[in-house]
């Protein structure tokens, strides 16, 4: 859950730009992938869901991804090298914390549109992809980056993220 301890170490990390939890973070999603082979075998790209590159004080989301690299001693799993991300976005977009679920929507839509892959287009054809990030508030951003994904030809996106906000209600 995103509460806690997990909630105020993810904001060190995306606001204060601690890259130690980054490397904490890496490590658990090298663990993760360790302990659920059978989510994994059929795994083409494991790409975290980017971040701007302008973003301030850290790219979070590539810095776990970079971690995570780091952490796969024996490249056992399908991670890009650090600095050499799949999916990359060039232009800032509004973000969606603090937002509502109609603002969260259209800041997602937008994300999503801000995409761009950098290999080969033909890489992601028919790929199973495993879509990182962070935490999981609506599930707006997830599903709208899947579904650019898919529609550039994966034939599946699985999320996985780090916490989930609790529900409210």
């Amino acid at each position: 859950m995103y509460s806690g301890a997990l909630r105020d170490k993810i904001h060190t990390l995306k606001y204060e730009g601690r890259v130690g939890w980054a490397m904490i973070f890496g490590r658990l999603l090298i663990g993760w992938m360790e302990s659920h082979p059978e989510a994994m075998n059929d795994v083409d790209y494991v790409i975290g869901n980017p971040t701007h590159t302008g973003r301030r004080p850290i790219q979070h989301i590539e810095a776990i991804m970079d971690a995570a690299y780091t952490e796969d001693v024996t490249r056992t799993f399908p991670l890009s090298r650090p600095g050499a991300h799949r999916l990359v976005k060039h232009t800032e977009t509004a973000r969606s914390a603090n937002r509502t679920l109609d603002e969260k929507r259209a800041a997602a839509t937008a994300h999503a549109a801000a995409l761009t892959w950098t290999g080969d287009i033909s890489d992601i054809k028919g790929a199973t992809i495993l879509l990182v990030d962070d935490v999981f508030t609506s599930g707006s951003q997830l599903q709208h980056v899947a579904l650019r994904l898919r529609t550039t030809g994966a034939a599946e996106v699985r999320g996985l993220v780090l916490a989930r906000v609790p529900w409210s209600g």
